[in-house]
């Protein structure tokens, strides 16, 4: 995952785009697709993410989001890719 994305809104919503090492393709497995979406679940009750919209692929993920009122994005977007790490 690239670590240069640039939060500049706190109110704006951003789109990411991230992929599996080597483009392999893990999410055509439902458990692999299943801790995703756990996950973003989490973010989203848990940690101040406001999902617009997501799409899983074969070998990446596209995502809409935004921070919930007074938490930094990149603090919530920080959030969700330190689960993978």
């Amino acid at each position: 995952m690239s670590r240069n994305y640039k939060f500049h809104n706190p109110n704006g919503l951003y789109f990411v785009s991230f992929a599996v090492v080597e483009w392999l393709d893990v999410f055509t497995r439902k458990e692999y697709k299943d801790i995703l979406v756990e996950s973003l679940n989490y973010c989203q009750n848990e940690k101040g993410m406001k999902i617009i919209t997501w799409c899983i692929m074969t070998n990446h993920v596209h995502l809409i989001f935004r921070s919930t009122e007074g938490i930094k994005t990149r603090i919530t977007f920080r959030r969700f890719h330190t689960i993978y790490k």
